[in-house]
């Protein structure tokens, strides 16, 4: 992802002889990212609800799991369902130069998709109106953070080497916990992860504005703002994710 930024940052003040038609393009371009990223959340949520639909039943002592959901949530099947993202991200990342628009595009509503099956058994841990609450709490401080990123004339490019390592060390810990479950460890990791996601929004958002570029043709600039798109997303579904596990309610 690095090297794409770095091939993409290239040479974006060649060419740039007319104010107003660069400002207007910028724009369109921020708001294609945006547009691409609102989908992919809305895709995510859309599937999440439905997986945790057909994995549950009413039964006469609550929730119960259906077959589907035992597939899902207490198989070896579940560890396939939660590190399928990662591996579909990596893989755009790596691809995206050599992908077409509409491949990018696809391979991005893919991952929301697998996205929305890995996450959807927050439904099963957390009620449905704490879930929304958290959601609109999220979408604002998301909203917030990134307009300061895009407006601000501070370069925060410094912040990058220290919200990575912030990064490696969420996901190592993480990983962790997954197999000790230990409430005091996923505690920390939340309260990191709401400050290095804060953190990387603003910053992420000011990165994809400098890699506009006047020059770029139609399938550059939509590869930039497809990878562009997945930065925002990880970085929301993250925040909400951090932010749920602080502060929702619990069925």
């Amino acid at each position: 992802m690095a090297e794409l930024n770095r091939r993409y940052g290239q040479g974006t003040a060649a060419g740039r002889t007319d104010a107003g038609a660069i400002d207007q393009g910028l724009r369109s371009y921020m708001l294609r990212v945006y547009n691409y990223m609102a989908s992919g959340v809305a895709i995510t949520g859309v599937v999440a609800y439905l997986i945790f639909s057909m994995a549950v039943e009413q039964g006469a002592g609550g929730l119960q799991l259906t077959a589907f959901g035992n597939l899902m949530y207490a198989s070896a099947f579940k560890w396939v369902v939660i590190f399928a993202p990662l591996a579909l991200v990596f893989f755009i990342s790596a691809r995206i130069n050599s992908m077409s628009l509409t491949t990018a595009q696809i391979s991005f509503w893919a991952f929301s998709a697998l996205m929305g099956a890995s996450i959807s058994s927050i439904f099963l841990i957390y009620a449905g109106e704490s879930i929304t609450r958290v959601f609109f709490i999220t979408a604002a401080a998301f909203g917030a953070l990134s307009l300061w990123g895009y407006t601000t004339k501070r370069d925060i490019s410094a912040w990058g080497s220290f919200l990575f390592m912030g990064l490696i060390g969420i996901i190592i810990a993480s990983v962790v916990n997954l197999f000790i479950g230990s409430t005091a460890l996923q505690f920390a990791v939340s309260v990191i992860g709401v400050l290095v996601f804060a953190g990387l929004t603003a910053y992420d958002t000011q990165q994809i504005k400098e890699m506009y570029s006047a020059n770029d043709d139609h399938t550059m600039s939509g590869r930039k703002a497809v990878m562009g798109a997945l930065r925002l997303y990880l970085d929301f579904i993250n925040l909400f994710m951090m932010l749920l596990s602080l502060f929702g309610d619990r069925r």
